[in-house]
């Protein structure tokens, strides 16, 4: 498979779930419709009480939409794309079809996943503009982000919701179900991870999840695990390539 193809499948896998008006609009309320609100409730609840709560801006709120979108609104706008790049053309039976052209399985599962990053990051990236743009609208007499911290908090959305896209899309071509794949990540993300890390019992066992990994990179003050960066690189690392491989393996072996 030469660029040229792969570029034509890449176009082709963006174009499908472009076409998905249903999964933009909802990813559009996750990503930057919650961004309005959060900066619009702050900003409503500051002129209702100014003397109880600070400017909707400044670097404290940048910092919490930062994490609004890379752990858990971004996430979920990522999990919904990449459950619908994974488990799309399977579970609409159009595998057979793509199959039947002659391309590549490892081909047809290895466009999925750029392609549901780019997707993600066509939301995620709007979104993080806004919050920027709110920070300094609304931040006051808040000391604002440098550019600096802007720019790290940049890279981390993007890593964060890359990763979570590119998981999802692996679960998604392993099961081969929309419902199932969004029903397990989400669960584990937003339920199951959480009650893990509150178990202090569990000790270093808490340091394999996902969520505190990329919150040890995250360039904003948060709550989160605190252990080696590299430890972090690795357990990221293994969470994007254990399910690619299950993900390539099953597309490998599905029946047609």
């Amino acid at each position: 498979m030469n660029f040229t193809v792969a570029r034509q499948m890449l176009a082709a896998e963006v174009l499908k779930l472009r076409r998905n008006r249903g999964l933009m609009a909802l990813a559009a309320v996750v990503s930057l419709g919650v961004v309005v609100l959060f900066f619009g409730y702050t900003a409503i609840r500051h002129a209702s009480n100014p003397s109880a709560y600070g400017p909707a801006g400044g670097i404290v709120d940048f910092g919490r939409a930062v994490r609004l979108l890379g752990l858990f609104f971004g996430s979920l706008t990522a999990i919904l794309i990449g459950a619908e790049a994974g488990a799309a053309d399977i579970s609409s039976g159009v595998f057979r079809d793509l199959v039947a052209t002659g391309r590549s399985r490892l081909a047809l599962f290895g466009v999925r996943v750029p392609a549901a990053i780019a997707v993600t990051l066509a939301f995620t990236l709007p979104a993080y503009a806004l919050t920027v743009a709110a920070s300094f609208a609304f931040a006051g007499g808040n000391p604002d982000p440098s550019v600096t911290l802007i720019l790290q908090s940049l890279a981390w959305v993007v890593l964060a919701d890359a990763v979570i896209a590119a998981l999802a899309v692996g679960v998604g071509s392993l099961t081969g179900s929309r419902p199932i794949t969004l029903t397990a990540i989400i669960g584990w993300q937003a339920i199951a991870t959480s009650l893990l890390i509150s178990a202090t019992s569990l000790g270093s066992v808490r340091d394999a999840l996902l969520t505190p990994a990329l919150g040890q990179l995250m360039p904003v003050p948060g709550e989160a695990l605190r252990y080696a960066t590299g430890t972090a690189v690795v357990v990221i690392t293994c969470w994007v390539l254990a399910p690619a491989a299950l993900g390539a393996w099953r597309s490998r072996t599905q029946d047609a």
